[in-house]
């Protein structure tokens, strides 16, 4: 069964307000790269031994981290996924993906 969220103007009817329905701002504006501090670690916990990639730090909207993810999981040519504001690429791919955000612009710690 779906569950609806429901938004901030779920008591308002209608109004003759031409303001009333304006989107809100939340400040989630993505800083660009050269203020982004990411860091590219690799992990093999809790992933019966495989080691994958993770990029994390990133500070932003989710639709950028996204595009950022598959960006990055096209150029290794392998799987991957975005989770909890991390970007995991599946393999050993720490020194193509720090040198990859590097020429993009991003401030990267290995």
């Amino acid at each position: 069964m779906k569950t609806r969220k429901y938004n901030s103007f779920a008591g308002l009817v209608y109004s003759t307000n031409p303001d009333a329905l304006k989107p809100e701002e939340t400040g989630h504006d993505t800083p660009t790269p050269e203020r982004q501090r990411l860091k590219v670690i690799l992990d093999s916990k809790q992933r019966r031994g495989k080691t994958v990639t993770l990029v994390i730090g990133f500070e932003g909207s989710e639709n950028d981290l996204n595009d950022l993810g598959k960006k990055l999981k096209t150029k290794c040519g392998t799987g991957g996924s975005v989770k909890d504001g991390e970007i995991i690429i599946q393999g050993d791919y720490k020194a193509p993906v720090l040198q990859w955000l590097k020429d993009w612009g991003y401030g990267v710690k290995g």
